[in-house]
């Protein structure tokens, strides 16, 4: 019911800037998306959490990535964004966009990802 179009990503010198976006298609008009985020898993480490949003715009960040990294959402698009500032080699992972949903009428909520989309930072 839910398909994430991202984009962003790339390669940038430390200390840079990038934007990311995750646009979500829902087919269906009762299905809501609740909660967006953006998740990363480096070569060898397991995925983590690097922001998340509700739909209400409460925002939560990993550790490593506060006071560097904005995610925004636009309900009215089911687009979610991700500014990460102050780029660091250790910043370098493939991103990938997360969208939780369900139906308006139900409980049951089912986690939707990305593509995935490659970040280096290197210089």
């Amino acid at each position: 019911q839910v398909q994430l179009v991202e984009s962003g990503g790339g390669l940038v010198q430390p200390g840079g800037s990038l934007r990311f976006s995750c646009a979500a298609s829902v087919t269906a008009a009762s299905f809501i998306i609740r909660d967006m985020g953006w998740y990363r898993q480096a070569p060898g480490k397991p995925r983590e959490m690097v922001a998340t949003i509700t739909s209400g715009g409460s925002t939560n960040y990993a550790d490593s990535v506060k006071g560097r990294c904005t995610i925004s959402r636009d309900n009215a698009k089911n687009t979610a964004y991700l500014q990460m500032d102050s780029l660091k080699p250790e910043d370098t992972a493939v991103y990938y966009c997360n969208a939780i949903g369900g139906y308006s009428y139900g409980s049951l909520r089912t986690s939707y990802w990305g593509q995935g989309t490659q970040v280096t930072v290197s210089s």
